[in-house]
């Protein structure tokens, strides 16, 4: 865009935003003379823009009161933000009327979008996953952007990355999804050179390179599961292994996926859960919620955390003293 038409444009915002604005104002904000505003002005009103002389002590320039001004021009992290605003309200909205409307919304700012943004913001749009319901800010465009890209496209991208532990390193990585889990973006995807697989945090991601070639994605492809799963098994001090006598549902209102691996065991009344933790302190608890039939088969000192919360439990039951 050119210079003088981009100053054009932002005269026109300011004046959107309502009020008289004066020359004098108007040319401290677009950095130019005051001559040099009024015809910008004309500028306005040879694209019949109905802007107004308002004259006197006070006066300057408005736009007509009660006009319909012309649909805004937004560059490209506004109508990210806008559209990723409406797709994340839509899933937290309290009503179907609501979510139909932010729906009928995003579809009206899609169509007055350029082609190549309108794609791009498409290309987001279709490889984002929530593993639930929840507000996000939304991340640097120039790195939301070029990864949705690649995954639409399944190309490898090479991402400056910096981790938990502040060291700062080159990754090469064939991008599988973008997920938004606890309030953060997350990137999935497989380490080519290892074949293991990766989740990188995007708000610790600096630069975004598009590297030659494509690559074929897994059959069955989940990023939201794939993370949620990494989370699961990740290594942690504890590695704890339970069966319970329970449905899908019971335990994963105990233990979300996040948390537990569930898996068949051989007989169909009972499951097999993993889960991998720092501290064992908080499972008896949990076990004991789901009141449910379990055996711990390790580690043992659960099985010791159990027994002592069960005699706690029994010890309060039987207890008839009155409380001082």
């Amino acid at each position: 865009m050119a210079r003088p038409t981009a100053r054009v444009l932002s005269l026109l915002e300011l004046l959107q935003s309502g009020g008289v604005r004066t020359v004098a104002e108007l040319a401290g904000r677009l950095e130019v003379d005051e001559r040099t505003v009024r015809r910008y002005v004309q500028h306005l009103i040879d694209l019949e823009v109905p802007v107004e002389s308002v004259r006197g002590r006070y006066g300057g320039y408005r736009l007509a009161r009660g006009h319909r001004l012309p649909p805004l021009m937004l560059d490209e992290e506004e109508a990210l933000a806008v559209l990723l605003g409406l797709t994340v309200g839509g899933r937290t909205a309290p009503s179907a009327r609501t979510r139909t409307a932010g729906e009928t919304a995003a579809a009206k700012l899609r169509r007055v979008l350029p082609a190549r943004l309108g794609q791009r913001l498409d290309a987001v749009l279709e490889s984002l996953s929530f593993t639930a319901p929840g507000g996000v800010a939304t991340p640097d465009s120039g790195v939301l952007l070029p990864l949705a890209a690649a995954v639409r496209g399944h190309q490898p991208v090479r991402v400056t990355y910096t981790s938990a532990d502040g060291r700062r390193s080159e990754r090469t990585l064939h991008p599988h999804g973008l997920v938004v889990h606890a309030d953060r973006w997350y990137v999935t995807g497989i380490d080519p050179a290892s074949g293991e697989a990766r989740t990188l945090r995007l708000d610790r991601v600096e630069q975004v390179r598009t590297l030659p070639g494509t690559f074929e994605p897994p059959a069955g492809l989940d990023p939201a599961e794939d993370l949620l799963s990494g989370f699961a098994s990740a290594a942690y001090r504890h590695e704890v292994s339970l069966r319970v006598r329970a449905t899908h549902e019971e335990i994963r209102r105990r233990l979300p996926a996040s948390v537990a691996v569930v898996r068949e065991t051989p007989d169909p009344a009972w499951l097999h859960v993993e889960l991998r933790v720092e501290s064992l302190e908080w499972l008896p608890a949990v076990l004991a919620s789901l009141d449910r039939a379990f055996v711990i088969d390790r580690p043992v000192e659960l099985r010791a955390l159990v027994s002592a919360l069960a005699e706690r439990l029994a010890a309060s039951a039987a207890r008839r003293d009155a409380i001082p």
